[in-house]
C-alpha cells in the first residue's frame, strides 16, 4: 500500500473532518487552577449540538494542549478525566499541565458524560447506516475544538499539541495524522497493527466508536500514523496491555518509522515501551510525556 491520503481517509471515515464548527461557548464556571484558570464551557455546534468543554487558561500567551479523553468503558468520567483524572492514569493531567504553563482544551465526546445518551451501539450503527462513523464525528469536533484553541490570545499557534491515554491516544495519534497544524502529538496505551489485532481476536477489545469500515484495505495503522511525519510524535505502549501485544506493536512500529525515514525525520519519532506494563500510564511515562512536550513544543 502506497502513503494514504488525508482526503481518503476523511472519506473512510464518513466526511465530516473539517465540517463541523463551534460557536462561541458559554462560559458555565471558572475556578482558579495553580495560577491559570479552569472553565467550564458549552459549545454551540453548528450542527445544533451543544458540546461541554473545559479550558485551562494561561495567563499569558505560551504552548497549549488539545487533551482528549479516554473510553475505559467509563461513560460517567469523559472530560472530567483532564482535572479529576481515572484508574488508568497515575493521577489527572491538569496540574502538571498547568504548571508547566499549557493552555489546554478538553471536550466531552458523544457517549460520555452529560452526552451520554444515546448510547455507543447504537450511535454507532446509526452513523454507519447515514455513511458516516461515530470515529470520524470524534475526529472531527477535535478538529473545531483545534480551531478554537488557535483563535485564543493565549495560544501560541506554532505551539499546539495533542495527547490522550487509551481511547484519547487514538484520537491523538488519528488527528497528528490528518490536522497539519497540530506541532506534536503523544499517544498513551493505543498503538498496534489493526490487522494484527484481528488476526488473534483483539480487535474486540475496543469499543464499536473506533471502527473505520474499509480502512485496512488502503492503510495499515502505522501508515495512519506515518501522516504526522516529520512532526514529533510520541507512542507510549505497555507490552502486557492486551490492546498492544508486541507482533502487533511491531507491526505498527516498523510502518510508522518507514515514513518518518522516508522524510528524513526518524529522530522526532519516540518510543517508551515497557515491557511489564498493562492498559495503564505509569510514573516513568507521565515524565517521559511531560519531557517530550517541553522539548517538542
Amino acid at each position: 500500500m502506497s502513503r494514504p491520503s488525508t482526503d481518503a481517509l476523511n472519506a473512510l471515515l464518513g466526511g465530516e473532518v473539517g465540517q463541523i464548527r463551534l460557536g462561541q461557548p458559554r462560559c458555565v464556571s471558572i475556578a482558579d487552577f495553580g495560577g491559570a484558570q479552569l472553565e467550564t464551557l458549552a459549545f454551540r455546534l453548528n450542527s445544533g449540538d451543544t458540546i461541554p468543554g473545559v479550558f485551562l487558561r494561561q495567563p499569558k500567551p505560551g504552548p497549549a494542549i488539545l487533551y482528549c479523553h479516554a473510553h475505559g468503558a467509563a461513560y460517567h468520567i469523559g472530560m472530567a478525566e483532564f482535572a479529576e483524572g481515572r484508574p488508568a492514569l497515575t493521577g489527572p493531567f491538569a496540574p502538571d499541565l498547568a504548571a508547566a504553563g499549557y493552555s489546554v482544551l478538553c471536550l466531552e465526546m458523544p457517549c460520555f458524560g452529560a452526552r451520554a445518551e444515546p448510547t455507543e451501539v447504537p450511535l454507532s450503527k446509526a452513523h454507519h447506516w447515514q455513511g458516516t462513523t461515530l470515529f470520524g464525528r470524534m475526529l472531527a469536533e477535535q478538529v473545531a475544538g483545534l480551531e478554537f484553541l488557535l483563535s485564543q490570545p493565549q495560544v501560541d499557534p506554532d505551539r499546539v499539541g495533542v495527547m490522550g491515554i487509551s481511547m484519547g491516544g487514538t484520537l491523538a495519534w488519528w488527528l497528528a495524522a490528518l490536522e497539519p497544524r497540530l506541532g506534536a502529538a503523544v499517544s498513551m496505551c493505543s498503538f498496534a497493527d489493526m490487522a494484527r489485532l484481528i488476526d488473534t481476536g483483539a480487535h474486540d477489545i475496543h469499543g464499536p466508536y473506533m471502527t473505520v469500515p474499509g480502512l485496512l484495505k488502503h492503510a495499515s495503522t502505522g501508515q495512519v500514523s506515518g501522516l504526522a511525519a516529520p512532526r514529533p510524535l510520541l507512542h507510549c505502549i505497555g507490552l502486557t496491555d492486551p490492546g498492544t501485544p508486541p507482533d502487533a506493536v511491531k507491526v505498527a512500529r516498523e510502518d510508522v518509522e518507514s515514513a518518518y525515514r522516508a522524510l528524513g525525520a526518524l529522530d522526532a519519532l519516540e518510543f517508551h515501551i515497557t515491557t511489564d506494563l498493562g492498559h495503564r500510564e505509569s510514573h516513568d511515562m507521565r515524565r517521559k510525556v511531560l519531557d517530550f512536550l517541553a522539548r517538542s513544543l
